[in-house]
Parts: structure tokens; C-alpha cells; sequence
């Protein structure tokens, strides 16, 4: 986990990168484990696993009914030192050749630092501005760590869209494989006071109104009784 992090000199702001947060060898270790190590559950599409504590798709907060899970040797040394303490919620999903996740923001109420290692395969990420419709789209390449910060973390949405192929900034067009993602979340302290009313659930209830969550089909694309119990949003 060599190299620092550094913003990326586009829009949205907040987006700091790390490249090769782990090298070609290890992340070929990680896949290994992934493939053969793992129970994974038995069902088509994008597939996750938890640690520490468990993603609630009811609430998009943490599930109180489901016992913390210590971190696995594996994942110790792929924690972020950058922040104080350890991610209190981690989680390792498998994206297949054409899967992806709708545009979303992590609940502000229950989360603050959010940081992404991609694995495998890279994929385009869509960054969008909510009603002006203003859309960025990053490249996560295979190895690198994202962080999402500020405007990046809060004001814009974050999705990847369904498809079997990406088309570059240059015309290319690449064939999707697959690809891992570990999503690390670290719970609030205190109450997020960013004021976005159209995105923040904290700034919703302060004027009376409850956010309209995503449902557990449009998020996952399955029905919630096809769940497995706790599954992710990144």
C-alpha cells in the first residue's frame, strides 16, 4: 500500500485516488480467495459478502439484528490507514459482465468516509448532479482505492450502469469481465449538516420529510425474498 492520495482535477470535487493501493501479485492472491475460498450466495447477478457489521436494505443503515463480523486475515491488510479508526462496515462484491448498480448516495445519516478498491476487471463509474443532470464518468481501473469526499461523497449520486461494454473518452470500446469491489464505511459521528434537501436524509426529517428509500428490487434487481441477508449498495 504504497503512494498517497490525491484529488482528481475534475468535477465533482472530492474524489481522492490512490493507483495500485495493492500490486499485480497480491491482487491476483485476493481473486484466488475469492473464487475458491468464499461462500457466496447462490443466485445470478451482483453478489455480496459482509464484515464488521452488515448493510441493512431497509433502512441503508446498519442491521442491528446480525452479530458483528471480525475482519478476515485477508482483508487486515487492505484497510485504509488514512483514517483514524478502523471501517465499522466493509463489503466485498463480485460484479459479472454486465451487472452494475442504480445511481445512489450512501445515507448520510448513517455513514461519513466512504472508499473504494476495485479488483479484476475496471468498469465505468457514472458521477451525476441531481436535477441538472451534469454527469461525469470514472474509470475504475483494476488495483486503484477511491475515496469519495465533500461534494464527490455528498451532492452527487454514483451508479454503474448495466452493460456489457464500456466506451472510453477516447472512442475505445471495452468488453467488461469480471470485477471485485471492497466498499469501506465508517458510521457518523454526529449529524451530517450538509443541507441537501434533495439527497440528504438527515436535512429531509429536519423539515418533515422521510426519504423515499430504494427498494431491495431496484437496487439488487431481485426480489427481497431472493436476498441474501445483507447485501450492499456500492
Amino acid at each position: 500500500m504504497v503512494g498517497e492520495f490525491k484529488e482528481l482535477p475534475i468535477e465533482p470535487r472530492g474524489i481522492l485516488w490512490q493507483d495500485d493501493f495493492v500490486d499485480p501479485d497480491h491482487e491476483q492472491r485476493l481473486i484466488s480467495i475469492f473464487l475458491n475460498e468464499l461462500e457466496w450466495p447462490a443466485r445470478a447477478g451482483r453478489l455480496s459478502l459482509h464484515y464488521g457489521y452488515t448493510f441493512d436494505y431497509k433502512t441503508f443503515g446498519i442491521d442491528p439484528d446480525i452479530p458483528y463480523k471480525e475482519f478476515p486475515d485477508w482483508l487486515q491488510p487492505l484497510i485504509p490507514t488514512t483514517e483514524a479508526r478502523p471501517p465499522d462496515q466493509v463489503c466485498l462484491q463480485h460484479y459479472p459482465p454486465g451487472s452494475g448498480i442504480p445511481p445512489h448516495v450512501d445515507t448520510h445519516k448513517a455513514y461519513d468516509q466512504l472508499y473504494a478498491l476495485s479488483l479484476g476487471a475496471p468498469v465505468v463509474m457514472q458521477f451525476r448532479k441531481g436535477k441538472s443532470g451534469q454527469q461525469v464518468d470514472v474509470d475504475l481501473t483494476p488495483r486503484s482505492m477511491m475515496q469519495m469526499t465533500g461534494d464527490a461523497r455528498l451532492h452527487w449520486t454514483h451508479g454503474i450502469r448495466k452493460r456489457k461494454t464500456d466506451t472510453l473518452v477516447d472512442g475505445t470500446v471495452r468488453a467488461r469481465a469480471d470485477r471485485w469491489s471492497i466498499t469501506y464505511r465508517w458510521l457518523r459521528k454526529g449529524e451530517c449538516e450538509c443541507g441537501n434537501l434533495e439527497l440528504c436524509d438527515v436535512a429531509q426529517q429536519r423539515i418533515g420529510v422521510e426519504k423515499e428509500m430504494r427498494s431491495v428490487k431496484e437496487l439488487t434487481g431481485k426480489a427481497p425474498a431472493e436476498q441474501c441477508r445483507g447485501g450492499n449498495s456500492d
